[in-house]
């Protein structure tokens, strides 16, 4: 059947529809219609939970000799690319922000140096002077420190003027961990023995949600020298998060360090992925 038969069938009869029309006229009326609005609830503010950002990779593990084949494959034309390790820690409640000190067996980047200032009078002064302190005084530094004019990246103290400095240094070093404390060893009787140790290493420290972030090794560096550098960063991350014990620590100082949980270890470059390692 074509398109014009069906439309000619489909077509309504003139007579037919004049049939249908009622000769009598519809009366209206003009009556008031009194129409009442219901009052609207105001539109409740839906709650939207945000939604994180989906890891695609999230179960997909290698070993760190197949991570580091991968990451060299990417970026084989990159021979200056670096290799970057990040931890991320539990930080449970009452756990304090992941720090330390290392020296990598073969470095990844330049050093930066330390500025040091030491809080010390009498022969400590001196010895503080003689193995490298940057500035070494009494309280009449704190001042300074305050307003600025003596800026350091390291700041140590000896056990007698702890008390002194602490209650107006304590709200400006304090929040920058930068206040000297004997959980951390930066008060201590042997000044010139603690700087002679800092010398020739870099510091770490992971940020408030607990994650690490370490450059670790370049891309043309050999195979073992870069696992050596990941099993070494990763054993001093092991023992400051208390997932290790550590062998070096005083006895009869506090108990046992909380334990900050590793959750997640990832090696990655620049223009590679994150690969997530197992053997860790």
């Amino acid at each position: 059947m074509s398109f014009a038969v069906l439309a000619a069938r489909c077509r309504p009869s003139s007579s037919s529809l004049n049939s249908l029309v009622p000769n009598s006229t519809r009366q209206f009326h003009a009556a008031t219609v009194l129409s009442a609005r219901k009052k609207q609830a105001a539109p409740t503010k839906v709650q939207r939970t945000p939604q994180k950002k989906q890891d695609w990779y999230g179960n997909e593990k290698l070993t760190l000799a197949e991570a580091i084949n991968v990451l060299r494959a990417v970026e084989v034309g990159s021979p200056n690319a670096t290799y970057e390790l990040t931890i991320k820690t539990a930080m449970g409640k009452g756990i304090t922000v992941p720090k330390g000190r290392y020296t990598l067996p073969r470095e990844a980047k330049s050093k930066s140096e330390d500025r040091i200032l030491v809080f010390a009078e009498g022969q400590s002064a001196d010895d503080a002077k003689a193995a490298g302190a940057d500035i070494v005084g009494g309280p009449e530094l704190i001042d300074g420190v305050i307003n600025g004019t003596h800026k350091a990246t390291m700041f140590l103290c000896t056990p007698d003027l702890i008390r002194t400095i602490t209650p107006r240094l304590g709200r400006i070093l304090g929040p920058r961990g930068l206040m000297p404390s004997e959980r951390r060893g930066t008060v201590t009787e042997d000044i010139a023995g603690y700087i002679r140790r800092l010398k020739g290493t870099s510091e770490w420290a992971g940020d408030q949600q607990g994650t690490i972030r370490q450059p670790i090794a370049k891309m043309d560096f050999p195979v073992e020298d870069v696992e050596n550098n990941f099993r070494y960063f990763l054993g001093l991350v092991k023992r400051a998060t208390g997932n290790v014990r550590d062998t070096n620590s005083q006895p009869g100082k506090g108990g046992p360090k909380p334990v900050n949980a590793i959750t997640k270890v990832v090696l990655s470059t620049r223009q590679g992925p994150g690969i997530r390692i197992s053997d860790y």
